[in-house]
């Protein structure tokens, strides 16, 4: 099945149902001014507000096309007025295109199935890099140095999402999450369970204790 997340800048998205169409899954994300706080596998759609509480929807519009994680997404950007000055700001901070208010969970997927819903795929970037970390999704491989990390695909997932996010606190439930588990409990046990033997495979590759825990917060990944 074809996974298609939709991200939007209004907390009030969180709350949108998941939607299936043949073999696609339309999930609905929150997404903070600081980026997104998932994995992002497959199609990426991302909805802006023009006016967010901590910085312009042309700004949030700025950060998504200079982070390699969404600077192939679709963007939208949710105007407040019918202007044509707005709407040509908006395309030239990066928006493919326009719609205005309200960005409701129905004028959502009206828009993307008005297109290729899987026309947003975000290709896999061939090298994530922090430090001496490289990760390689399209081969499912991680090396610190020449060392190849022996991982399962869970471990593997946890460990790019981590490494996107370098020298961030991330809490058991962000980890979870972000690996689309969110909606089982025994997931926030079972991470413990990944981290120490992600800490163990880095140990061996001769990394040492750049994966801390941060007590009653989480993990970081230690990058300088």
């Amino acid at each position: 099945m074809n996974l298609v997340l939709i991200f939007g800048t209004s907390e009030e998205v969180e709350s949108f149902e998941d939607f299936e169409l043949n073999d696609s899954k339309f999930v609905f994300k929150y997404l903070p001014p600081e980026g997104p706080s998932t994995l992002i596998e497959g199609a990426c759609w991302i909805f802006v507000d023009w006016m967010l509480p901590e910085l312009s929807g042309l700004e949030m519009c700025h950060r998504l096309r200079a982070d390699p994680r969404t600077k192939d997404a679709h963007i939208t950007m949710v105007l407040e007025l019918e202007d044509a000055e707005d709407r040509r700001r908006a395309l030239r901070a990066g928006a493919d295109d326009y719609m205005l208010q309200p960005a409701s969970r129905q004028a959502m997927l009206d828009r993307i199935l008005a297109h290729n819903p899987v026309a947003g795929f975000r290709a896999a970037p061939e090298v994530i890099e922090a430090g001496k970390l490289k990760i390689m999704p399209a081969a499912e491989r991680a090396c610190w140095g020449d060392q190849l990390l022996t991982l399962s695909p869970n471990e593997f997932r946890l460990l790019r999402f981590i490494a996107e996010n370098p020298n961030r606190v991330l809490s058991r439930k962000e980890l979870i999450s972000a690996l689309g588990k969110s909606g089982d409990p025994d997931y926030l046990r079972t991470v413990d369970v990944w981290i120490k033997r992600l800490r163990s495979a880095l140990r061996k590759a001769g990394a040492g204790q750049i994966l801390r825990t941060v007590t009653n917060k989480g993990y970081v990944l230690d990058i300088i």
